[in-house]
């Protein structure tokens, strides 16, 4: 996490808004343990987002919801598949519907 905060640390001074992303990426099948993850991440680089994967799988994704709720990163992205194509814009509504 030292490593990951002197890269961020590093990028700021070539521009003071770098990086302008911080993202990470989670497994929906991981369930609490992405939220641990994500606090971890959090703390190192003040994350702006997360990419929630594997929905196409068992993982409901309901820690993107514990991530949102306790941390106040959003979602931005959810992938259901392999391929590129397969990742898409975070739609809380959809998602939701999805869930129930």
């Amino acid at each position: 996490m030292q490593e990951l905060a002197k890269v961020s640390r590093t990028l700021s001074k070539h521009d003071s808004d770098a990086p302008h992303e911080r993202l990470l990426v989670v497994d929906a099948t991981t369930g609490s343990n992405a939220l641990v993850q994500a606090k971890e991440f959090h703390q190192a680089v003040a994350l702006t987002g997360i990419i929630l994967t594997k929905l196409d799988g068992s993982g409901k994704g309901g820690v993107a919801v514990a991530i949102q709720h306790e941390l106040g990163v959003p979602t931005r992205f959810i992938g259901t598949g392999e391929k590129l194509s397969d990742l898409a814009l975070f739609d809380r509504d959809q998602f939701v519907n999805q869930m129930l």
